[in-house]
């Protein structure tokens, strides 16, 4: 990613790129010259034991990071076999937390997430058997392939950080992020997720395909005797821990933003609801989340205040999501990237 003298980021989602990083997702921060901080070293050094089991996906780990200093959810989406489970897996060890993975089939049912109650024959009594939602990363597979009903009952875990199951409210670890993932080009068979669902995601990134240099690295280190499944054996350590996150978050919560950069996030969101080719804008959720994702880029990047960059560059993989096509706009081909980078370029900046 190239850099402006001031350090800022440089470049537009508009044209399909933001520095080096494919479309939707989100290229790594700059580095500051000066003695880093170091629980921001931490969180960086992050990216570096991933890449250690997945290639060519530094970008994606870097949303995953933003995602989780914002304390939000993340929707991956990709073709089978570019590593999102890896990742997921990959970015927990690193991070010395807790994980789990459900497969979402049709047949899931809610209480197979969220837990249910099962009589205890010893003692003649119910107790609760916790879910696997009782974690600290849900990695939530293929999550459009399961009914409504059981989509539903993530929506407690991911708005109220809890579930209730008969009437008893039970708190989930801190921290506690829904990595959820689905496959853009399978549709058979699939319950797509409300807007109610997808709008509390907080990124939605897309993980393509993998370059040739890439590839080549990945078919390498197989050849070498790689084992996805063994992440001890691939040299990943946890580097960072959920007191270096707690402490980054309140960090990020502490980066300024200027009442014009307050603006331009507004006026980017209120866009959405004026493009001609959407039936759906973005909701106020939408502007905080884009705010709370701007102010964990503008940390990460070594800096305590927000530019108009760093919106720009969360604003694809924010906002992409929280949107819908007009149906004449999907038979056109219309894309969403297409018209978000569009709105960005029309929006005036604040100087």
């Amino acid at each position: 990613m190239t850099q402006q003298p001031n350090g800022h980021p440089h470049g537009t989602y508009g044209n399909g790129t933001y520095g080096e990083a494919p479309v939707g997702t989100v290229a790594a921060p700059h580095t500051p010259d000066h003695a880093p901080d170091p629980v921001r070293q931490a969180l960086l050094d992050v990216r570096h034991e991933v890449a250690k089991a997945v290639v060519g996906q530094d970008s994606t780990v870097t949303g995953m990071l933003i995602a989780l200093l914002s304390r939000g959810h993340v929707l991956l989406e990709g073709v089978p076999g570019v590593a999102k489970t890896l990742l997921v897996r990959a970015l927990s060890a690193a991070l010395s937390l807790d994980t789990k993975r459900v497969q979402f089939t049709p047949d899931l049912m809610p209480g197979d997430v969220t837990g249910s109650q099962v009589y205890d024959a010893a003692n003649s009594d119910f107790s609760f058997r916790e879910g696997p939602v009782f974690t600290n990363m849900l990695l939530a597979d293929e999550i459009n392939r399961t009914p409504p009903k059981t989509q539903a009952s993530l929506l407690e875990a991911m708005e109220e950080r809890q579930v209730s199951v008969d009437g008893v409210s039970r708190r989930l670890p801190v921290p506690f992020i829904v990595a959820a993932t689905q496959n853009p080009i399978e549709y058979e068979g699939t319950y797509p997720l409300p807007e109610a669902q997808l709008d509390r995601f907080l990124l939605k990134l897309t993980m393509p395909l993998p370059d040739r240099a890439a590839e080549i690295e990945v078919v390498r280190r197989h050849a070498a005797g790689f084992d996805p499944r063994d992440l001890a054996a691939a040299g990943i350590r946890p580097v960072a821990g959920a007191d270096e996150l707690e402490r980054a978050r309140r960090a990020v919560a502490g980066v300024e933003v200027a009442p014009e950069v307050l603006g331009y996030i507004v006026d980017v969101v209120r866009a959405t609801r004026a493009a001609p080719s959407f039936q759906l804008g973005v909701s106020p959720r939408g502007a905080t989340a884009l705010l709370n994702t701007s102010r964990a880029w503008a940390w990460l990047s070594g800096r305590n205040f927000v530019t108009p960059d760093d919106v720009k560059a969360l604003a694809q993989p924010c906002l992409r999501h929280r949107v819908a096509l007009r149906p004449e706009a999907l038979m056109d081909g219309v894309q969403v990237d297409d018209v978000l980078g569009s709105i960005l370029a029309s929006v005036p900046v604040p100087r």
